[in-house]
């Protein structure tokens, strides 16, 4: 009974907003812009109408993009964009260093090859109520471009400025690594050194070179470790002495992550029958809406297991046999019933649906008149796995997890580690090594 009512009135909440849906398209998302500061580059979508922006290798759409150097190769760039006419678009390369800030390397120096080139291939949407064109794309672009410097690189997508305009548009940014492979890179998942929280923390130790690869310079050599996709945990670890020749990276603080939850995920590829974690479909003035069921905290909860993307995504339609051009884009509702909200915190969805950002694309709202988060996301039909991270929580140390996921030191993260080098004989960054690890 108080979900059936929860819903009606959700239902009266998105029947009060049907009037917000005829205007434009720039006014009724809630994308707006991503700015990261001191240069530093983002996944981002610049433009509102620019949607599901995928960048992957060949064979490995969920994994993140990255070639291996002199190894050939190439990424596919695909994306949509809301509108019922095509556009001519470029796309363009630029090299980085390990903080994600371009560099200024010229294209000359990391490349043979064009940096820059037009988006080729565009299809029209067909048997969909919201029309897009969706665009795809092949970088480094031509049979005998290749990339001859590692390290860190972003495309971007722009709109060519117009007659007499000399401004053009970006589109849309996405990162991706070109790496040596050159050293090994071994790495583990343990319980913390510390003896604190073993139950909800898990640490991860490296240990670089060693071996017939001899001794890694550690002056100029840095290490960076990642979570999943999440960008807020992201830190460069401290080395710690050496093993058999080896650089090694243990037991310190920088090696210990919460260990957080397993993703929430959901189903909207069917939108005649409800699917996973989907309470009902509705539509109105010829939009389309999913809601999902309401969210829980999980925080106090004891650790199961379940198999989800990780945080990824993956366009699908049931009763379609295209799902690029005919999965359908719907609004998806996501609700956190909550009965005060959170007076120094803010609740985020995060993971690829919101490229791992935690901004006011990504914010849940608080609703009082339903004692409830909400947030409302544009999203094509097909299959999401998130988590709903707090950040400015009030006790200091908690982590974005702990007041809602929960942390356990069980769950599969999957952690991955970046080895750069600059010597003074390097004219831009260079990346060394990337491995992956999971419990």
């Amino acid at each position: 009974m108080e979900y059936f009512l929860y819903f009606c009135n959700m239902k009266r909440m998105i029947l009060a907003t049907v009037c917000l849906l005829a205007l434009s398209l720039q006014g009724q998302t809630e994308t707006g812009e991503r700015r990261a500061g001191n240069g530093v580059v983002v996944d981002s979508a610049w433009r509102a109408d620019v949607k599901t922006v995928q960048l992957y290798r060949r064979g490995a759409e969920l994994d993140f993009p990255l070639l291996v150097l002199d190894q050939g190769g190439e990424l596919v760039l695909e994306f949509d964009v809301l509108n019922a006419e095509a556009e001519e678009l470029l796309w363009r390369l630029s090299h980085c260093d390990r903080h994600w800030v371009r560099d200024g390397l010229e294209p000359d120096e990391f490349l043979t090859g064009f940096a820059e080139g037009p988006v080729e291939e565009h299809d029209f949407s067909f048997t969909t109520l919201k029309d897009y064109v969706h665009y795809r794309t092949v970088v480094p672009g031509g049979p005998f471009a290749k990339f001859t410097h590692s390290g860190n690189y972003v495309v971007e997508v722009v709109a060519p400025a117009a007659r007499g305009d000399g401004t053009e548009t970006v589109l849309l940014t996405r990162r991706f690594c070109v790496s040596e492979q050159s050293v090994p890179v071994r790495a583990e998942v343990g319980r913390p050194y510390d003896g604190v929280a073993t139950e909800r923390r898990q640490e991860v130790d490296v240990t670089v070179g060693g071996g017939q690869w001899g001794t890694v310079n550690e002056q100029w050599t840095h290490v960076v470790a990642q979570q999943n996709g999440r960008l807020d945990n992201r830190r460069e670890l401290v080395l710690s002495g050496h093993d058999r020749g080896a650089l090694a990276y243990r037991q310190r603080p920088q090696n210990i992550f919460d260990g957080g939850n397993t993703f929430r995920y959901f189903d909207c590829s069917n939108l005649r029958t409800p699917m996973y974690n989907v309470a009902r479909v509705e539509e109105y003035g010829g939009e389309q809406f999913v809601l999902l069921r309401p969210e829980e905290d999980r925080s106090r909860k004891h650790y199961t297991t379940e198999t989800t993307l990780a945080g990824g995504m993956k366009v699908n339609i049931w009763d379609r046999d295209n799902p690029t051009l005919e999965a359908d884009y719907v609004w998806v509702n996501f609700s956190l019933p909550m009965a005060q909200p959170m007076l120094d915190g803010s609740v985020y969805v995060v993971g690829a649906l919101t490229d791992w950002q935690m901004d006011s694309a990504s914010r849940m709202d608080y609703n009082p008149t339903h004692r409830a988060y909400t947030k409302r996301l544009l999203l094509k039909q097909g299959y999401y796995a998130y988590q709903l991270l707090v950040a400015g929580p009030a006790k200091k140390g908690l982590s974005a997890t702990a007041s809602i996921e929960g942390d356990h030191f069980e769950t599969p993260n999957r952690y991955t580690i970046y080895v750069y080098q600059y010597s003074p004989s390097d004219r831009a960054e260079r990346l060394l090594a990337v491995q992956s690890v999971t419990p």
